[in-house]
């Protein structure tokens, strides 16, 4: 049940802007310098750099916290961003953010790989928060705007900002998996949730089976079903589904102007700023620094990679342990390879966070106490975040790419990888728990949780012939070049524009958007 805040329209700004993202972070971040002086930089990203241009083009707002709690600036211009903070307070912080986003649906949407924790006082945050994001994406929206909310910290804001402005055409887009039903059983606001990503007119995900997983799960609670990826939608049909879950709720509490409406959703598979990383690969700095990285090392024969956010989604404990394995049957040795690990510092609040940094510095001590030499380091683990010319430099540097994520979303690292890779060296090894595995299937595809078989995949990369290694990357580099982030919002927004304001019955353009 969605709270009464958000059940009652808003005027219609009369100016407005004609496109606003609605995401838990602006695109932003703060510099202070020595004198406590405070300055604001655009932040690193695809998805910045995707929507720079349509926020130029369309006269568009980012409404999105600022990063910092108990504050809110008023709304202010940098570079091509009109940017509308939202307030979070330090409670809301820990509740919303770390609790309720991170410590509930993170796992929950991630296969249950760590235990997801249900509070009452985390849910209550998390529908307080989207009302205010709701709240204020409709204040800055123009007349029949569309607007394009991010990610699994808002799922409510759709259906919220249905009911405050009928009028606009509004996006969604899944940056994380979603589960089966099975799992996504578990969640006790199970409906409240469907129902508040169902106020949208598009739903996107990262693969055809997050979208088919969403479909099953809004037609086993919801008692809706989609055909060729659309759904219609009725007031009484949310208003049965949510007096089931909350006897006593009125259909006529929640009318919002607009009686039906079609739902879609589809895969939209997300990409990188492709441009961004050849203009740096191409750059004498960044190739004389790859070539320093090897040097650093020794110049090892081999130069492993792994850049992950130190998160227990990311396998790497699994990759640690089967490197170690390798060193202990002789396989591998210091002196002909190396390892370099980048997790850089993520949630470091949680406490599943704070166990697995624990985990990992202790399986990079034993390793390296038991394998390092005065000249060779087994491992080097690298827990801090790097400028994006470093980490292409340490991309270009490295001969195989471990990517042995236990369930990704997409994972971006390795397109990155293959995106440095101009001279078409390198081998990447790649989770089939990840989507990128579905578009980078020349890559050496691992399950992670089969230690023996990642170790195997882990020499067969070393020891892969450079013909058959280039042709594999020059494949993969094809998909990744030609369908770069750019090309991801564009077709996003593209079908966006042909759903947005389709009644029920409505002409779908006849396609299957599975």
């Amino acid at each position: 049940m969605l709270a009464d805040q958000s059940d009652h329209q808003v005027a219609v700004p009369r100016e407005g802007y004609d496109f606003v993202v609605v995401s838990n972070r602006l695109p932003v971040d703060r510099d202070v310098d020595e004198n406590g002086d405070s300055t604001w930089r655009r932040s690193p990203g695809g998805l910045v750099s995707a929507l720079a241009p349509v926020m130029a083009k369309h006269d568009g707002a980012w409404v999105g916290w600022h990063g910092a709690p108990d504050e809110t600036p008023e709304p202010f211009d940098h570079d091509v961003f009109h940017l509308v903070p939202v307030g979070l307070s330090e409670l809301e912080v820990g509740r919303y953010y770390e609790g309720f986003s991170n410590a509930t649906l993170w796992p929950l949407y991630h296969d249950v790989i760590a235990p997801p924790e249900f509070h009452r006082t985390w849910w209550y945050a998390y529908r307080r928060v989207n009302e205010r994001f709701a709240r204020m994406a409709a204040e800055t929206a123009a007349p029949e705007a569309t607007v394009w909310v991010q990610d699994y910290q808002l799922q409510l804001v759709p259906r919220m900002l249905r009911k405050l402005r009928p009028d606009v055409t509004i996006g969604f887009f899944n940056h994380i998996p979603f589960p089966p039903t099975e799992i996504y059983s578990q969640l006790p606001w199970r409906k409240a949730v469907l129902e508040g990503l169902t106020g949208a007119d598009l739903i996107g995900f990262q693969r055809p089976g997050d979208a088919q997983n969403f479909q099953r799960c809004v037609r086993k609670f919801l008692g809706v079903r989609f055909t060729n990826g659309a759904a219609e939608f009725t007031e009484a049909t949310l208003a049965d589904a949510a007096a089931s879950s909350a006897p006593g709720r009125a259909a006529s509490d929640r009318e919002d102007g607009r009686t039906s409406w079609t739902v879609h959703a589809a895969a939209y598979p997300i990409s990188i700023d492709v441009e961004a990383i050849r203009e740096l690969a191409s750059n004498p700095a960044t190739q004389k620094r790859a070539r320093e990285i090897r040097r650093e090392l020794g110049d090892p024969e081999t130069v492993y990679l792994g850049v992950d956010r130190l998160d227990y989604t990311k396998g790497i404990l699994h990759r640690l342990k089967a490197y170690g394995e390798l060193l202990e049957d002789e396989k591998l040795s210091v002196e002909n390879s190396a390892l370099i690990q980048v997790a850089s510092p993520s949630r470091e609040r949680v406490e599943s966070y704070i166990q697995l940094r624990e985990q990992v510095e202790g399986i990079v001590g034993r390793i390296n106490g038991q394998f390092d030499t005065m000249a060779n380091t087994a491992v080097r683990y690298l827990h801090h975040g790097y400028p994006f010319e470093e980490m292409v430099a340490l991309y270009m540097a490295a001969d195989v790419m471990l990517v042995t994520a236990l369930r990704d979303g997409m994972n971006l690292v390795a397109k990155e990888y293959v995106a440095a890779k101009q001279d078409r060296s390198g081998t990447l090894v790649l989770s089939e728990f990840t989507g990128a595995a579905e578009q980078l299937k020349q890559a050496i595809l691992v399950n992670p949780h089969d230690i023996d078989g990642l170790k195997e995949a882990m020499l067969h990369a070393r020891d892969m012939p450079g013909s058959e290694a280039k042709k594999r990357m020059s494949s993969m580099r094809r998909q990744v070049l030609t369908h770069d982030v750019v090309d991801w919002s564009q077709r996003f927004l593209e079908d966006l524009a042909s759903y947005g304001g389709q009644s029920a019955g409505g002409d779908t353009n006849d396609r299957d958007t599975q």
